[in-house]
């Protein structure tokens, strides 16, 4: 069994006092793993400050990462120094901190104990190879297929921690299947009129035909934007959806719509455009986001059958106060759905669920 997981969190210019502020709101006897996300002001302490808590706190694993902001229980400490620490008592023998290697790591590297991971929390280094690629390789590795987790944020270097310095693109801790999670994602976006259209014509990220028809058109008219209207109003609020290749829940991955050209009326987007894929268009704003949030935490908080121990969140950079409000409001709307649940997270360069990266999307994991 689980002991309740301990939160501690602190904004301060000094890391010291930031993590002593930690410490105490930590107490004894704080268990055995720990989540520590600071932000990319203390990057290049990242190392000291894990040192200087595991040391006063006696927790003897750790994993963790930097973003320009990161997240506590009803609260964000974004584009100021900050530090929040999440910890644990889990059996020895149920969990696996990895990231010492510079390869993905492979089956034998992520047992616990004996027993195989079943589901990974996983930090990744947004500059490091085909991340994309490497975490649908570390998915295939883990029991359940599944991981959730983050790329790092920040604008003074990339620094992570896996008992100490994490050298893989990929780090984090793996759990057997001893441990119970739940676990849901929100894209805070909804589909626009129209449905699904085939991807007839495309060229890299470039979709020149939907349906037969020049991609151009087949926007505006989902939009609702005809051939005298500018163009300009689709941007930050449109985006596209791939369908997710061998899925049978007609799920979409959103991506950006990243140019237009009216002349040759086709369209590019950030992501490889398959012919035959399917695309879907999609707005995200204010309502849309706060109504996608509203019905993942509806979702998860309906498919529990105890109060959750700990929770882990990773959001997206466009998030947080740039489309959900100020003062905190995404990490307030987790907390009036579930309560006061420990929870740490950051602001990331990309979100990980399942097998796949996203963006703009937050990622919810329960403890149970």
């Amino acid at each position: 069994m689980l002991k309740r997981f301990r939160l501690g969190h602190a904004g301060a210019a000094d890391w010291r006092a930031a993590a002593d502020a930690c410490i105490a709101q930590l107490g004894s006897d704080a268990g055995n793993l720990g989540f520590l996300y600071v932000t990319d002001f203390f990057a290049d302490v990242l190392p000291e400050i894990h040192r200087y808590i595991a040391d006063r706190t006696g927790v003897a694993h750790w994993t963790g990462t930097v973003g320009i902001g990161v997240c506590a229980t009803g609260k964000e400490y974004l584009d100021q120094p900050g530090i929040v620490t999440l910890t644990g008592d889990f059996q020895a023998d149920s969990f696996c901190v990895f990231g010492s290697g510079t390869a993905v790591p492979d089956a034998a590297e992520l047992y616990c104990g004996g027993t195989p991971a079943s589901i990974a929390v996983v930090h990744g280094d947004p500059l490091r190879g085909d991340i994309a690629k490497q975490i649908q390789q570390l998915a295939l590795v883990t029991e359940s297929g599944f991981l959730v987790g983050g790329l790092a944020s920040s604008r003074r270097g990339f620094r992570f921690v896996a008992d100490g310095a994490a050298e893989g693109a990929l780090s984090g801790v793996a759990f057997s299947d001893a441990v119970t999670v739940a676990t849901r994602l929100t894209q805070g976006c909804s589909p626009l009129r129209g449905g699904g259209h085939e991807i007839s014509g495309a060229q890299n990220n470039i979709v020149l035909e939907l349906d037969g028809r020049p991609a151009l058109d087949v926007l505006r008219e989902d939009v609702g934007i005809d051939e005298n209207e500018e163009l300009s109003r689709l941007g930050g609020q449109i985006f596209v959806g791939l369908s997710v290749t061998g899925s049978d829940t007609a799920e979409y991955v959103v991506r950006n719509l990243i140019g237009i050209d009216p002349g040759n009326r086709l369209i590019a987007i950030g992501d490889i455009a398959q012919i035959g894929q399917r695309l879907q268009f999609f707005r995200r704003d204010h309502d849309t986001a706060r109504a996608d949030m509203t019905r993942m935490l509806d979702s998860i908080r309906e498919g529990l059958y105890t109060k959750p121990r700990g929770a882990l969140y990773y959001s997206c950079l466009g998030r947080g106060g740039a489309l959900l409000g100020g003062e905190s409001e995404e990490l307030r709307m987790i907390e009036a759905a579930l309560g006061d649940v420990p929870l740490a997270g950051f602001f990331g360069n990309g979100e990980i669920s399942h097998n796949r990266l996203y963006g703009y999307t937050g990622v919810l994991t329960l403890f149970l």
